[in-house]
């Protein structure tokens, strides 16, 4: 079932920056809802390969419902860091796709737990069949632990103070709902400047700690570099400057030799993998007029060597 209110970001740009063959190897690491998927899918032939994963059993299952009849599709449940360790990616790559980040549905879906604009359990997990949700976090995490999430991870100014707060309110009860952190956040922090609710950078904070997002993305940006054949290429689809710099850096890194310092002898010559594809691309009036969410949007492409 095609799921009509997805709407994919960047989609043209990431076909181009995929430079999408019609017998090529490609692989979305982050399935969604299969708005990308199926745009690549359509150009490929008979003899293509598409490879979907996500660490989302929901996005799994309407991917199987999709496109496990297809003989050029295989599909994956698990996180795209580990994407190296599947054998269908052993024989290379033309193309990887990472839309990082949570997702439409899960954001959509309020017992998910991501959003703090309805009440619901505070779970936060992109795979809910493991590991620790937010609601654990809190009720286990010291303060400085708390306080070093929201700061790392979200930029928190009143991290602190949120953090405190918090050990204050559990010790009376643990914190279970997206609603009530939400109003305590709200009580410390009052409404900013910009207009965006004032738990939006908590939430943000404690997803991306307790779904391990950073690592993640630094272990499937290797992963992904080391199974592309040569002249394949890389796509990272991001929506906060944390995630960006860390794309950007990692590109530069793979791309550009190092800096020589004046009056000391050039470093050893390193062998560099990647060759930046243009510049960062953000979406246009008319996509932002399509669908919001994409306000934040940045694609970055990568060739291998």
């Amino acid at each position: 079932m095609i799921d009509e209110a997805h709407v994919p970001v960047l989609l043209s740009e990431t076909l181009e920056g995929l430079y999408v063959g019609d017998d090529g190897t490609y692989l979305d690491a982050t399935f969604g809802r299969g708005g990308h998927a199926r745009a690549v899918l359509a150009k490929l032939g008979p003899r293509g390969r598409l490879l979907l994963m996500d660490r989302d059993p929901a996005a799994v299952a309407a991917a199987r419902r999709e496109f496990a009849s297809d003989a050029r599709v295989a599909i994956r449940h698990g996180n795209f860091a580990d994407l190296a360790d599947w054998d269908a990616t052993l024989a290379g790559l033309d193309g990887v796709l990472l839309d990082l980040g949570v997702s439409s549905p899960q954001l959509d879906d309020a017992q998910r737990g991501f959003s703090f604009r309805a009440d619901a359990p505070l779970d936060m997990r992109m795979d809910p069949t493991s590991g620790m949700s937010a609601a654990d976090f809190l009720a286990r995490a010291n303060e400085r632990q708390i306080a070093d999430v929201l700061w790392n991870y979200g930029e928190e100014r009143m991290s602190r103070r949120i953090a405190r707060a918090i050990v204050a309110r559990r010790a009376d009860a643990p914190i279970a709902r997206t609603g009530e952190l939400a109003e305590l956040v709200a009580g410390i922090v009052g409404r900013p400047p910009s207009g965006k609710h004032p738990a939006t950078r908590s939430f943000q904070a404690l997803r991306i700690a307790v779904n391990g997002e950073m690592d993640a993305l630094q272990r499937g940006l290797r992963a992904a570099v080391a199974r592309l054949r040569v002249g394949g290429r890389l796509c990272v689809i991001s929506f906060h400057s944390l995630e960006d710099r860390a794309v950007k850096q990692f590109l530069r890194d793979q791309s550009q030799a190092p800096a020589t310092r004046r009056g000391l002898p050039p470093p050893a010559p390193e062998s560099l993998s990647l060759r930046l594809i243009g510049h960062a691309q953000m979406p246009g009036e008319a996509e932002l007029a399509r669908n919001p969410r994409a306000r934040s949007a940045v694609l970055r492409v990568a060739e291998k060597l």
